[in-house]
């Protein structure tokens, strides 16, 4: 099975006593990482047993009592060696009716000798189930959909991805594969980077999953939210993906839906655990007026995001072209700096930055993003750069006319280095 980049940063912390929570949307490839996990324990001759919640047995043993798990891998626990590490692999560990108290417990009596590496479905269970903050006792890797060099990879290109890198760090390089990675980079613009989608040849099929994955999983996801009409989520998501990189304002979505504003708030909150949506922040010197300000919406997914909205046109057909590349750049931002330090800006008289990438409190880059047209300087860009001189401002512009890769050369910009 080919293995997620991620999987080398999860070897990387098994030396550490912390226990390690994989979490993620659902169908990103968490059960499969952690059995890949163990084959690699295997290899290395460590003890391991790998154990899921959704064993029906296994998971009233475990709510009776966290201890109880020792039955299942055939030692007493008294016979714990210090000196010789055993990892517990748990798949769905949000299934427990306390997770916290399962993980804390084991960790604090048998931390020693005892190491977990647990899979969670959503972020929603995090805050909804883990009673205790179980800080410094873990460690959490989010795993999302693959991003264009994993999508290469699944797909069956590994040998592109030398080739792509290439182009991503060198502007003038000219590779005679370039053609066909560009092909590709507009194959996962439409598909998304879900596993089984970048696997899949037959762009039906790819459709078909994709599709699947609305109606069969977000209704698992709303369900377990304990919200029973999955289909008012799904005609808010529907509206919400027609307005991907634009400010979210739940009066008028209250007024188009005709939902209560509790009922529009609540369902955000769900889409966001569950790792479908993500809203961005406004940039503000005053901490309180960014929290109360609109924030934009975007996707983690853009495969998802077309299935919701069920348009597989290529890009240049695509009337929402320029919002398909901002949310694409916002998931490459994400994969490089995560939420907590993007940003993007706006003032009342609506000149805005699409977005900002900080550091500490202050803007250290700021990103116009654009589907055509030549890098310029309007008013919206000469006001920002007045008010914060100190920050890099470039354009990001994705081009089919001639073939530009300015997206996927991000993380190799001298301002990121």
């Amino acid at each position: 099975m080919v293995k997620r980049k991620e999987f080398d940063e999860l070897v990387k912390f098994l030396p550490r006593k912390e226990y390690l929570l994989i979490t993620g949307p659902r169908q990103v490839g968490k059960t499969t990482m952690l059995k890949q996990l163990g084959e690699y324990l295997k290899k290395e001759k460590q003890e391991y047993h790998f154990l899921t919640l959704e064993d029906p047995g296994i998971l009233k043993a475990v709510n009776d009592h966290p201890e109880n798990v020792f039955f299942y891998i055939g030692r007493k626990v008294e016979n714990g060696d210090p000196g010789k590490k055993t990892f517990l692999l748990v798949d769905e560990v949000q299934l427990a009716a306390n997770p916290s108290n399962f993980l804390k417990l084991l960790y604090d009596q048998h931390g020693d000798w005892l190491k977990i590496v647990a899979t969670g479905s959503s972020a929603f269970y995090l805050d909804e189930k883990f009673r205790d903050s179980m800080a410094g006792r873990k460690r959490i890797i989010e795993l999302y959909a693959l991003d264009f060099s994993g999508y290469l990879e699944f797909a069956g290109y590994s040998e592109l991805q030398g080739e792509y890198l290439k182009m991503c760090k060198d502007p003038l390089y000219r590779s005679l594969q370039s053609i066909l990675i560009r092909q590709l980079f507009s194959e996962y613009l439409t598909y998304g980077g879900y596993p089984a989608v970048a696997i899949e040849k037959d762009p039906s099929e790819k459709k078909e999953i994709l599709r699947d994955l609305v109606r069969t999983y977000l209704k698992r996801d709303v369900f377990d939210a304990n919200d029973s009409d999955y289909l008012k989520v799904v005609q808010l998501l529907k509206v919400l993906a027609f307005q991907t990189g634009q400010l979210l304002n739940t009066n008028e979505l209250s007024v188009t839906l005709k939902y209560a504003i509790p009922t529009i708030q609540n369902y955000l909150y769900i889409l966001q655990k569950c790792y479908h949506l993500h809203l961005l922040r406004p940039f503000y010197r005053n901490i309180r007026n960014e929290l109360t300000r609109m924030p934009k919406v975007f996707f983690h997914d853009n495969g998802f995001r077309n299935a919701v909205m069920d348009i597989w046109d290529p890009l240049p057909n695509r009337p929402d072209r320029g919002s398909v590349i901002e949310n694409a750049t916002f998931i490459r931002l994400r994969d490089i700096y995560g939420y907590d330090n993007l940003r993007f800006w706006r003032t009342a008289a609506k000149n805005e930055i699409d977005f900002l990438i900080l550091e500490g409190l202050s803007p250290k880059l700021a990103l116009e993003v654009k589907y055509s047209g030549k890098p310029h300087t309007p008013h919206s860009q000469k006001l920002f750069l007045k008010n914060y001189p100190e920050t890099t401002l470039r354009m990001v512009v994705y081009e089919t006319d001639d073939l530009r890769l300015e997206l996927l050369r991000l993380k190799h910009h001298a301002a990121f280095s």
